[in-house]
């Protein structure tokens, strides 16, 4: 994380709340933290859709309410922790509250809203401080895997939980997050960041028919029953680039919320950019060479 990261200042927000609250173990619990702070936390209705939650005001006094159409209690603490940002964040309040009394969120890194982005990286983060979260990812292991561990460890969901993954981790890793045959939103390490070559995702874009997840994501039914997948995939079919490298493709439904989550590891990238570049570099040696 660096100072150009659009969202450093939300992050560091999140690390000033979890030291000045003396956190220092996981799960960090939002609704607690909430109250300790005299604000009412209430849970709406399965039957009330359309948002993940809702920050209120009436006078001094602030309240919370979080959605529970979703039944994940990693959805609902995210939710909560959302709105804890608006709370936190400076000029959050004026702004979401600047037109009533409440303001509706749509926390889930989906939104293209500022306010909502900035408050969706602090609730990452102060559910998962990065000391304490690369701690548990010591003994996590690698993949799809870890990112299922740690989110059980840290009552996240597998979304959240994965795109925290990628920004602690020092490994070559993105996650993609698709719904059908279009592409929701893609994280990428810093390790992977570096490989030359590579373009970024953009939103919006089109699933390479080559890629496991799109042929995981024609089944609805496999999307809907949280089923799996995984194999090799070429890092082409993803970013682009002009050298084919491989990665562990693991591809993994997220129930009723309709999308997928694919996280790409590619682990020893470095050893096969270095094998494609010695082998370029021996087929220049043996190049014939004429002098005119």
């Amino acid at each position: 994380m660096s100072k150009t990261d659009p969202y450093w200042s939300a992050t560091i927000a999140a690390e000033k709340v979890v030291k000045e609250r003396a956190i220092s173990a996981l799960p960090v619990d939002p609704i607690a933290l909430a109250q300790d702070l005299d604000i009412e936390v209430v849970a709406k209705p399965a039957s009330a859709q359309g948002v993940s939650g809702m920050l209120l005001r009436r006078g001094n006094a602030f309240g919370i309410a979080y959605a529970t159409h979703i039944d994940s209690i990693g959805f609902q603490n995210f939710s909560v922790a959302h709105e804890l940002g608006h709370y936190f964040l400076p000029s959050h309040i004026d702004a979401v509250l600047s037109n009533g009394d409440f303001h509706e969120s749509h926390a889930g890194f989906a939104s293209g809203d500022r306010y909502e982005m900035e408050a969706d990286h602090f609730a990452a983060t102060l559910l998962m401080p990065r000391n304490l979260f690369t701690k548990a990812m010591l003994s996590a292991g690698d993949g799809l895997s870890a990112i299922e561990k740690l989110a059980a460890k840290c009552r996240t969901s597998l979304t959240a939980t994965a795109i925290r993954y990628t920004r602690c981790t020092r490994d070559p890793v993105a996650i993609v997050l698709s719904t059908g045959s279009r592409i929701n939103y893609c994280f990428m390490s810093d390790a992977l960041k570096e490989v030359k070559g590579l373009t970024w995702i953009r939103k919006g874009e089109a699933l390479s028919t080559a890629t496991i997840t799109y042929s995981f994501n024609q089944d609805p039914e496999r999307v809907r029953h949280a089923d799996n997948a995984h194999g090799t995939s070429d890092i082409r079919d993803w970013f682009n680039g002009n050298r084919s490298l491989s990665a562990t493709e693991q591809v993994i439904g997220l129930g009723k919320y309709g999308k997928t989550l694919t996280v790409l590891t590619a682990l020893d990238i470095e050893e096969q950019i270095e094998e494609i570049e010695e082998d370029e570099a021996l087929v220049e040696s043996w190049r014939p060479r004429f002098q005119l």
